[in-house]
């Protein structure tokens, strides 16, 4: 049992921002009944695959995300397919898509047609610029991927060398972000419905989102009338905080704090420089100099022997790479990596686990991605069924 296993979800979504933001919502046990356009989410057929994308239903981009859901395939242009997906959605309790705006309404499945149908109906949109029904903008309708939502959002600006271009972080953060905010309001809704009985409509836009991510940047402009740009790894106000190249890689060093800078300073055996730099202030007017102190000392040691002396005193961490990752210990007593089959190959694969931990209902992954229109009778069947008992009442 997890603890959404109350909830049934209609999932409209592709791609990455609205499958994410199901996949959380499937691992906390919702049942996510993912309704696929005719020949299925647009993603199904990218790679990686284990072996053969001729014999394999899908790749990893789509099992990453589409784990533990059921598919049914349905043609809205199809009026027979048109009512069993309102009966789906009499029966749901969150409807989460994210077209763009505009698109469920050429079909009258539209928010304000589907609450007539179902009142206590959470439907909840994720698009690049948010929906008009929340705050109309000239941006609406426009398509929208991680990369515009990461240039629009400043996030770009921020993120690269500061002699380098601006640069895009390396995971899809436009779609992942928006997507987890969504979650978040979702689940404020159900709590909403449960003490007054009523749905609503929950809109997320992934330019908003990188907004509220790039925080710090909207504060400084605010507060200097200057805008920030790039610096590499270092931080705008903290010193040292930075990534160190070492004999056989990077290591990260967080030590603006006065007790850890001296615990640093023990470390290369420059007890001198807490006394001449004894203040976060001071560190930061001279950090270029120190820097290159800290830079000296560091790339005489291997990445693992840095930590090493450090460990424990300073908070510090080697610049992992993913085989790093699947080699470290903690990750697998955390389970953050599970295992789930790939159909059409005689393989298992791992995909990344659930952060969420809970001590009564914890997420968790249930099993791989379904195939297209896996579980059309299974779905169609219940409401059947249900139509069946409601018309012998």
């Amino acid at each position: 049992m997890g603890a959404l296993s109350n909830l049934r979800v209609i999932d409209l979504t592709q791609v990455l921002a609205g499958p994410y933001c199901t996949m959380l919502l499937a691992d906390m046990g919702a049942d996510v009944v993912k309704i696929e356009r005719p020949g299925g989410d647009l993603i199904r057929s990218n790679p990686p695959f284990v072996e053969d994308p001729e014999e394999e239903a899908y790749g990893g981009y789509f099992q990453s995300v589409n784990r533990g859901k059921k598919s049914v395939e349905l043609d809205f242009n199809d009026e027979e397919d048109r009512e069993d997906f309102l009966s789906l959605v009499e029966e749901a309790d969150v409807l989460v898509e994210n077209y763009r705006s505009g698109t469920m309404e050429k079909y009258d499945l539209g928010y304000e047609t589907l609450k007539e149908h179902n009142p206590r109906l959470i439907y909840s949109s994720i698009r690049g610029f948010g929906d008009p029904r929340t705050g109309e903008t000239h941006r609406q309708g426009q398509p929208s991927f991680d990369l515009i939502a990461q240039a629009l959002g400043g996030v770009m600006e921020i993120t690269g060398q500061e002699d380098g271009p601006p640069t895009k972080v390396g995971p899809g953060i436009g779609d992942l972000f928006t997507a987890t905010l969504n979650c978040i309001g979702i689940l404020a809704a159900v709590n909403y419905r449960e003490q007054t009985g009523k749905g609503q409509y929950v809109d997320t836009g992934m330019y908003d989102a990188m907004i509220s991510m790039t925080e710090r940047a909207i504060y400084q402009q605010s507060y200097t009338g200057e805008a920030p740009t790039r610096q590499g790894n270092s931080h705008p106000t903290l010193f040292p905080y930075d990534a160190f190249e070492t004999a056989d890689g990077y290591a990260v060093i967080a030590a603006f704090g006065t007790n850890h800078w001296k615990e640093v300073c023990a470390a290369m055996g420059r007890e001198d420089l807490p006394e001449e730099y004894p203040t976060a202030a001071d560190r930061l007017e001279h950090r270029d100099d120190l820097r290159e102190v800290i830079a000296d000392w560091a790339i005489e040691r291997t990445s693992e022997e840095l930590c090493d002396e450090l460990e424990g005193r300073v908070p510090v961490a080697p610049v992992q790479n993913t085989e790093d990752i699947f080699d470290d210990p903690h990750v697998h007593a955390r389970e953050m990596l599970y295992e789930v089959e790939q159909p059409g190959a005689d393989a298992e694969v791992e995909i990344a686990g659930s952060p969420i931990k809970m001590s009564e209902t914890n997420p968790e992954p249930r099993g791989r991605a379904p195939l297209l229109d896996e579980h059309r009778d299974e779905i169609l069947g219940e409401t059947a069924d249900a139509d069946a008992e409601a018309a012998d009442d």
